[in-house]
């Protein structure tokens, strides 16, 4: 009995660690800076709110920016989607020359830092015109290499080769083979990337800061980040637009929350 008590105290704190930053926004958000500075600090919501907004859409285009974010999101996490589960399920199924050295090479790729990729990135996207453009976004994030090794191992375990070998009997190809057998059956784990790949997206920042020129094609998080002027920030404003930022990350997770955390746990039990 003691050990289960102590196993609940160390996930309740646990829990209040990581919903503290998330309450910490709502109050910096509903109050103003000087509130912020209070000694003692202040730990309830104040009712400056809308203030704050206000002053964050008389500062940024913030609905034009939050639109191009949600376009880039939403065909970035189709494509990842796509092409990682496509590509997983030819690791995970089919054996072809190469297929060991490949996945290995996959692995080293997953410990290289992503900002490595940033210069040839830009070289090849100014080489085809697309600097200042929003679809120089979507191309990096495709061949995401934990997404195709997360779907690999789970396609190895939640997808029987006897369903396979069936459909090969009925004259599937390997593209119906994927799309019709094992599609239906990842369906946890394409909820679990799909959040994935969405947050990643909508919380990007380096690339686009730096391929994005037009000022009218700026993402959410760039936008974001002109709100902060030096020691002038007016913080109760930024957390303000931080906190309107969050709210579509929040709705997709409740939408998919029960695939994503279906999704983690299998594939945490079959890992």
């Amino acid at each position: 009995m003691t050990r289960r008590w102590g196993t609940h105290a160390i996930l309740v704190v646990a829990v209040l660690i990581s919903v503290f930053p998330f309450v910490w926004t709502i109050i910096m958000a509903t109050n103003t800076t000087t509130d912020i500075y209070h000694n003692p600090p202040k730990f309830t919501p104040g009712s400056h709110l809308l203030d704050n907004i206000g002053n964050v859409l008389a500062n940024v285009d913030f609905f034009g920016s939050m639109l191009n974010t949600l376009v880039v999101a939403s065909v970035t996490t189709f494509l990842v989607v796509f092409i990682d589960s496509l590509a997983a399920f030819a690791f995970a199924k089919f054996d072809f020359p190469g297929r060991r050295v490949l996945f290995g090479l996959l692995l080293v790729f997953m410990m290289l830092p992503l900002q490595l990729g940033t210069l040839p990135q830009f070289i090849i996207m100014s080489q085809i015109g697309w600097v200042g453009t929003l679809q120089a976004l979507v191309p990096p994030a495709l061949a995401n290499a934990f997404g195709i090794f997360w779907m690999r191992q789970y396609i190895s375990g939640g997808v029987p080769d006897e369903l396979l070998d069936a459909a090969r009997i009925d004259g599937c190809g390997f593209f119906r083979q994927y799309w019709n057998v094992a599609v239906p059956l990842m369906r946890p784990a394409l909820s679990f990337l799909s959040i994935y790949a969405f947050v990643n997206s909508w919380n990007d920042y380096i690339w686009p800061l730096i391929v994005l020129t037009n000022p009218d094609r700026l993402t959410l998080q760039v936008a974001l980040a002109q709100l902060n002027v030096g020691h002038s920030t007016d913080y109760s404003m930024v957390m303000a637009g931080v906190l309107m930022a969050t709210v579509p990350m929040v709705a997709v997770f409740g939408l998919f929350a029960r695939g994503f955390i279906a999704g983690a746990t299998e594939g945490a039990i079959r890992g």
